[in-house]
């Protein structure tokens, strides 16, 4: 791991009133987990930011999506506020059952994860965007180097390989392609977008790419606890694995020791909540309006005191 960032205190305590809970509790700074995708950075950086208001010392440290756990599990890290539930490995709920990570409960973005396609496909693909109509339509998406196989850009290697387990459990005709990063999955987006090139993608939402291109979502047969022992009927009926992708709940998680280094911050983030709508706003401005996630993160912090103020009134 290595130290991303770190940024200043956004509002001084003096102005707040306030800085007891920080007093009370430890003076190490809280080591907050920084992902790969800007989703996050903005999570991680509102929750360091309202922790700053209270009057905590922060470090920004960036750390792979599956390998982050460990480091948590171990104390190294101690705060992840924007955990995708069904992209976390071994690791992770054996930590949560043996209590070296807590589960503060969930960030409150309500989370979209799938394969999707621009919708001017809908017009070369009848029967888009059911899975089944897909499968038909594969050569469409197939590039010189996974013909006849259509080619799938899936999430970069760390991030997990779910659209790999599906293709190769399913027997579906596509050859999955891993994104490099965040960045380079939308460029590759954009580029196919703008010359309305075939294109298929495991993507997420929220995701300020939905405010800017018109993506559908595949139609997968619905997530069930059974879908590797119960074929889902269709094209590939006789495969185990076939369904849909289980949606994620998105949790903020401590290190073991957190509530007893720091019981103050471990209420704020308790009640530390982002929604949908406020994180695509914040994302549109940092991607889409190439303006720095810092300047960004205060501007919301100096025009919402009104939301963050009871999470830091909540440590009293």
């Amino acid at each position: 791991m290595q130290k991303f960032t770190k940024t200043a205190g956004i509002i001084s305590l003096t102005m707040l009133g306030m800085g007891g809970a920080a007093l009370a509790d430890s003076s190490d700074p809280i080591k907050i987990a920084i992902n790969e995708w800007t989703g996050q950075h903005v999570s991680a950086h509102i929750s360091g930011s309202v922790l700053q208001a209270a009057g905590y010392d922060v470090e920004y440290v960036t750390a792979g999506a599956v390998p982050q756990f460990a480091a948590i599990a171990q104390g190294n890290l101690h705060l992840q506020p924007e955990t995708w539930g069904n992209n976390v490995g071994e690791i992770y709920p054996k930590s949560v059952e043996s209590g070296d990570i807590v589960v503060l409960g969930l960030t409150g973005l309500e989370p979209i994860e799938s394969w999707m396609y621009p919708s001017y496909m809908n017009d070369q693909c009848p029967g888009l965007p059911d899975v089944n109509a897909l499968i038909e339509c594969s050569q469409l998406f197939a590039a010189a180097e996974t013909f006849p196989k259509g080619r799938l850009i899936t999430y970069p290697a760390d991030w997990g390989t779910r659209s790999k387990d599906l293709v190769n459990n399913a027997g579906l005709p596509f050859e999955p392609i891993a994104g490099g990063s965040e960045g380079a999955m939308i460029a590759e987006m954009q580029s196919a977008y703008k010359t309305g090139s075939p294109m298929l993608v495991m993507f997420w939402e929220p995701h300020w790419v939905h405010s800017e291109m018109d993506f559908d979502w595949v139609q997968f047969p619905g997530y069930t606890p059974d879908c590797d022992t119960n074929p889902a009927p269709g094209i590939y009926a006789d495969k185990t694995g076939d369904c849909g992708f289980k949606q994620a709940n998105i949790s903020k998680i401590v290190s073991r020791d957190f509530e007893s280094h720091w019981p103050g911050a471990f209420k704020i983030m308790q009640a530390l909540s982002i929604d949908n709508g406020t994180q695509n706003s914040l994302l549109l401005e940092i991607d889409f309006n190439k303006r720095e996630l810092e300047e960004v993160i205060a501007e919301w912090m100096g025009n919402n005191e009104a939301v963050w103020m009871p999470w830091v009134e909540a440590s009293k």
